[in-house]
């Protein structure tokens, strides 16, 4: 049902929602009245509570009202939206046969700050990002020469804490629509299950976001899949500032968020004061991809105890990986317990001629065409699709690529080629040894590192 509010609200009103229901009812009818492209208001209720759901990319505060006549109206709450969604619910009054409720923005009550304690769900100690418990091999070579981690950018609990924060708020688009975890999603090992992530204004890019676990090991430095970015202080930059995926300037950026009580108090806790800057942006939020560290798979129990927990076919696939069985070269490109490779750049025989010259197109160099970084294995049962591309959209597939489909060219890595080097080396693996070999990538899964909270969208949404 709708009705007529008195004009000293309407003329402030700028979204509407009227439901109403008979006490009886499982749910209300609304009327969304939305002069904002993106903005939704939903109200629906159930017996005696009535539930609101809100997105609102301007992070505005809502007031619910109720009415059992239209007419006389009383306040039950106030809600602020925080990183553009809101989830909250209310009891009804009890004995009403029929309530209307509306919910509604008013720019005169705004008034309700961003505070670290309502705006976000910070436990009382911060979590623990700084020292963590790596397995041994992590501290001696060649791990040790992999860790690109700064001695002037340190991951500190209180630095990653608001690199947690930057990583999920959608503030960091133009638009107040995506933020860095919209690409890297933690339940897909901080990937994106597309093909290609979709910007702040609903452009495609043009390469699948690459996973993020252990970004922290690789011992060339560089990020992206072209490795146009020379560390992970400036690669977390780029991103805010393209103009097909979130479309911001740094300027604009700071200035937003300088706006905000709780990352005032969030700066001023990791660099000691409260100013907002972009090199503290590119700091903090580099410290939180270097904490998101895979180390509790199924495999790291197995280097513990001899792979004593890995099946008969988990084991002959780790076997056929480290190549002591048949002919595969996995273990070239993705060796050591971080699965990353050592100082090569590698051309894995995706396709030729080449339609994305990858570092080529960077340096200009005939040598670096269809050259792409490659990424840790950690966690890669669940960072589908696979490639710069995309292309494959399971671990099947990647097998089977390598098994039997990796094109030949002059720049492809020489462990993809065969005796002599004059084409592309075929592993011939049989249906069994193919299925063994994805039973031992999947032994890479960290459900650990997918359910941990410290890793989680840390914005309070009401719910």
């Amino acid at each position: 049902m709708k009705a007529t509010l008195p004009k000293t609200l309407a003329s402030c009103v700028a979204i509407i929602t009227i439901a109403s229901a008979i006490a009886t009812a499982t749910a209300t009818a609304a009327t969304v009245i939305v002069p904002a492209p993106g903005a939704s208001l939903n109200l629906t209720r159930t017996n005696a509570a009535v539930s609101l759901s809100l997105s609102n990319s301007g992070d505005q505060v809502w007031i619910i009202s109720s009415s059992t006549n239209l007419v006389n109206w009383t306040e039950a709450g106030s809600w602020k939206v925080y990183n553009g969604t809101y989830h909250g619910s209310f009891t009804n009054p009890p004995a009403m046969p029929n309530v209307f409720y509306r919910a509604f923005y008013d720019p005169a009550r705004q008034n309700i700050a961003s505070t670290t304690a309502n705006a976000l769900l910070l436990p009382g100690t911060l979590y623990n990002y700084s020292a963590l418990t790596l397995p041994a091999s992590f501290s001696q070579p060649p791990i040790l020469a992999q860790d690109n981690m700064p001695a002037t950018n340190t991951t500190t609990d209180t630095g990653a804490t608001l690199g947690r924060v930057l990583f999920y708020d959608k503030r960091l688009s133009t638009n107040q629509t995506i933020s860095c975890a919209s690409c890297h999603q933690q339940a897909h090992g901080f990937s994106d299950p597309r093909q290609f992530s979709v910007g702040y204004d609903g452009s495609l890019g043009t390469r699948n976001a690459m996973g993020l676990s252990n970004a922290r090991w690789y011992q060339r430095k560089h990020f992206f899949w072209d490795e146009r970015a020379a560390t992970l202080e400036d690669q977390v930059l780029l991103p805010i500032q393209n103009p097909v995926e979130m479309g911001m300037t740094l300027d604009a950026l700071t200035n937003r968020l300088a706006l905000e009580p709780f990352y005032t108090n969030l700066f001023a806790a990791t660099f000691g004061t409260p100013d907002v800057t972009a090199e503290g942006i590119s700091l903090a939020l580099a410290q939180f991809v270097r904490s998101i560290v895979s180390t509790r798979s199924k495999y790291d129990i197995g280097v513990s105890n001899n792979f004593a927990n890995f099946t008969a076919q988990e084991n002959l696939g780790r076997q056929i990986f480290n190549g002591t069985v048949g002919n595969a070269t996995c273990a070239a490109c993705h060796g050591t317990d971080n699965f990353t490779p050592g100082p090569a750049l590698n051309n894995n025989g995706l396709e030729f001629p080449y339609v994305d010259k990858g570092v080529g197109a960077i340096t200009g160099l005939t040598t670096d065409n269809g050259k792409f970084k490659v990424p840790s294995l950690r966690n890669i049962e669940l960072t589908a699709p696979y490639m710069h591309d995309g292309r494959f959209t399971n671990l099947d597939q990647v097998v089977e690529f390598y098994n039997s489909g990796v094109v030949f060219n002059a720049n492809l890595s020489p462990p993809l080629r065969a005796p002599g080097g004059n084409s592309a080396l075929r592993l011939n693996l049989t249906t069994d040894q193919k299925a063994a070999l994805v039973a031992f990538l999947k032994t890479l899964t960290d459900t650990n590192l997918v359910a941990d909270v410290k890793f989680s969208d840390p914005f309070n949404y009401g719910n």
